[in-house]
């Protein structure tokens, strides 16, 4: 039942909005009493937080065999596994319109905790991402003048302009050639020059 009312709260925040949905509405949706629902939750802020978490561990198991820098230790194995993560993040990100529309424009409008929250899953994903770059600069496939902490912050950048793309134009072949375009211009950005 839990899950349920998570699951069911998701699409009730995705489709009406956080502020514009009730209890009621979930409830409603659900074919369940009030008390039920306040059986698993305190209330409305408590149950987004754990639509939060949901969605935060969807995409972070999305990514479980990739999250190791170690993978690569050559260009082209970085490449790939960008193609990897890349592919991952659209299946979480892009497959599911709710998910970025919450986390992008309903969850950071909900109050400052919430904000910060999901502001620290940006930051989160910073530091994974520089620890990619940091790893490349050390075995010496990345140039080794690259400021990681700065390309990671454009990563992100790119990837959530990415996002933005492909919920107003969710058509998978354009999204397919805006993130090749993606990987190519980052990797003949932080690859060391050839010679």
């Amino acid at each position: 039942m839990r899950k349920e009312i998570i699951d069911t709260a998701f699409d009730c925040f995705s489709d009406k909005g956080y502020h514009a949905t009730g209890i009621a509405d979930i409830a409603v949706r659900l074919g369940i009493g009030h008390g039920t629902f306040y059986r698993y939750f305190a209330n409305k802020r408590d149950i987004i937080d754990h639509v939060i978490d949901d969605i935060t561990s969807r995409i972070f198991t999305s990514l479980e065999n990739e999250l190791s820098p170690e993978t690569a230790t050559t260009l082209d194995e970085y490449a790939e596994l960008l193609d990897r993560i890349g592919d991952a993040l659209n299946r979480v990100l892009l497959e599911d319109p709710r998910v970025p529309q919450l986390l992008l424009f309903h969850a950071t409008g909900i109050d400052d905790e919430l904000t910060a929250r999901v502001f620290g899953l940006v930051d989160s994903t910073e530091i994974v991402i520089s620890g990619y770059l940091d790893h490349g600069v050390r075995l010496g496939y990345l140039r080794p003048d690259l400021d990681t902490a700065t390309t990671a912050k454009a990563a992100m950048g790119m990837v959530v302009a990415g996002i933005v793309h492909g919920m107003r134009t969710p058509d998978p072949a354009l999204l397919a050639v805006y993130s090749h375009a993606v990987r190519r211009l980052f990797i003949e950005g932080v690859r060391v020059a050839a010679r």
